[in-house]
């Protein structure tokens, strides 16, 4: 304890990002450790985003997961390793982070983001980084209206296949449920929805070898490694975006699809969402797909 206690005597905030020097000013990099970013979820995703931010200098976080650590996340979760079995996601990701910038202001909420916690998530909150599981319908849609209302921009980045979709909620622009659309629907529907609207030119469903691997209604789908490593670059790419205000964002209606497998980006574009008519014809054709009536 007493080296750890010295290695962190020893850190120096500067020093440590000053390999970033070049791609931000200095002045930039100042600002970003003013930032406060909350990040929902740190499985797949969200962990990969929390480590990402963090080497980018971001100061201060709020996290929130309620989950522990399992074999079944060893194929794609940062911090799943044998050691870490068992462990709460939440305890071992700010560890994780911590060790990066033992500076950095971190709330954990162990208990996971609700409607009785929201408002002290999202509390001087800069940024919303969505990591929660792609089934989390009803509380991904209460921490993206609450953003909304707030006027906190959000990011969500989809780990599809081997590649990202990206879709940024800014304040005064398209919200969440103006481009999901999925109030007052079944939870299949609603998820059919946020698949297609998430990713307009499913990229990703050219090489899926198992269809029988996709089960909506049990909740399970296949997942990669290179999805959630890519996830993060371009979320952290945005995140520096929005919080300098420097650089064109793409906010919804328009995304970012780039699929590394396929050699393939795709800028899209749905006004109205998934009221979109060619949003209409994709929801008719997954369903058939999957089986959804």
């Amino acid at each position: 304890m007493a080296g750890e206690r010295g290695l962190a005597e020893a850190f120096d905030y500067q020093t440590a990002f000053s390999r970033n020097m070049g791609w931000v000013t200095e002045a930039e990099q100042l600002l970003l450790s003013a930032k406060r970013i909350a990040i929902a979820g740190l499985g797949g995703v969200g962990g990969s985003h929390l480590l990402s931010l963090a080497r980018l200098g971001v100061g201060s976080f709020h996290v929130a997961d309620m989950d522990i650590f399992e074999l079944a996340n060893f194929n794609r979760q940062v911090g799943a390793t044998i050691p870490n079995l068992g462990r709460a996601k939440a305890e071992v990701l700010t560890e994780m982070a911590a060790a990066i910038n033992p500076e950095l202001d971190i709330k954990t909420f162990p208990e996971g983001v609700a409607l009785n916690n929201l408002d002290e998530f999202l509390a001087g909150v800069d940024l919303y980084v969505d990591g929660l599981d792609f089934f989390a319908l009803n509380i991904r849609q209460a921490v993206f209206a609450a953003c909304a209302d707030k006027g906190i921009p959000a990011i969500t980045a989809a780990p599809l296949g081997m590649g990202v979709a990206l879709l940024c909620f800014i304040p005064g622009k398209m919200t969440f449920e103006q481009y999901f659309r999925m109030k007052g629907l079944s939870e299949n529907e609603q998820l059919l929805h946020f698949l297609l609207g998430l990713s307009p030119a499913m990229l990703q469903s050219a090489y899926l070898v198992d269809d029988s691997r996709v089960d909506l209604a049990a909740h399970k789908g296949p997942s990669t490694n290179m999805a959630c490593e890519l996830c993060a670059g371009v979320a952290a790419t945005h995140a520096l975006k929005v919080l300098l205000n420097r650089g064109k964002i793409l906010a919804a209606p328009y995304g970012l699809h780039f699929d590394a497998y396929r050699n393939c980006l795709k800028t899209t574009w749905r006004p109205w969402g998934n009221a979109n008519p060619i949003q209409k014809l994709g929801l008719f054709i997954a369903r058939k797909r999957l089986g959804i009536r």
